[in-house]
């Protein structure tokens, strides 16, 4: 089973490392055909902006195609793209879960860092750069992670998101529960 990462930008060799260290075959996604191959996505941090103009037209299509269709993960920028509302300033979000995220919420760089949270009732260390915050939770949105009150990982169907960057820890919970959710698609086929 192969997972790809999207790699237009941000850290997302942070992200191929920590997946394979989990034993997951790893794909770097530059063109949306790749998107053909792979059961599972993560989309890293980065700018959201850049992201959208990176993609076009076109590749934003085949991207909302597929995390509509299969399981999708998105660490920070990738959280707001996964968004169906997205402020300050408003900007397009593929809809794949029914939230609505500011756009760096945290501060800017400066204001940036590492906080504890909750991860499955349990702590977890969490980096926070120029991190977004869900405003929003639709109803069938699931909390699996908590900083302070705020929720910041969440899943619906086959769509995950987290305000932080997971990949940056030690930790690999997060990204642990997302194989998880790759292997319950591939066996309910």
């Amino acid at each position: 089973m192969k997972i790809g990462v999207l790699a237009l930008q941000g850290d997302f060799d942070a992200h191929r490392r920590r997946l394979e260290e989990l034993g997951a075959e790893v794909v770097l996604i530059k063109k949306p055909e790749q998107l053909d191959t792979i059961a599972g996505l993560v989309i890293p941090g980065g700018e959201s902006s850049t992201f959208l103009k990176l993609l076009g037209e076109a590749g934003f299509e085949k991207l909302k195609e597929f995390v509509h269709s299969k399981p999708t993960f998105g660490t920070c920028a990738g959280a707001i793209l996964l968004a169906s509302e997205v402020e300050n300033p408003k900007q397009l979000g593929l809809g794949a879960l029914d939230i609505r995220i500011r756009r760096n919420a945290y501060g800017r760089q400066l204001e940036s860092s590492i906080r504890e949270g909750k991860f499955a009732d349990s702590p977890i260390e969490m980096v926070f750069i120029r991190a977004p915050k869900i405003e929003r939770i639709g109803n069938n949105v699931e909390v699996l992670a908590t900083e302070g009150n705020d929720p910041v990982v969440v899943r619906q169907g086959k769509a995950m998101a987290a305000t932080f960057h997971p990949e940056l820890s030690d930790d690999s919970r997060v990204h642990r529960s997302f194989l998880d959710l790759i292997n319950e698609d591939q066996t309910s086929k």
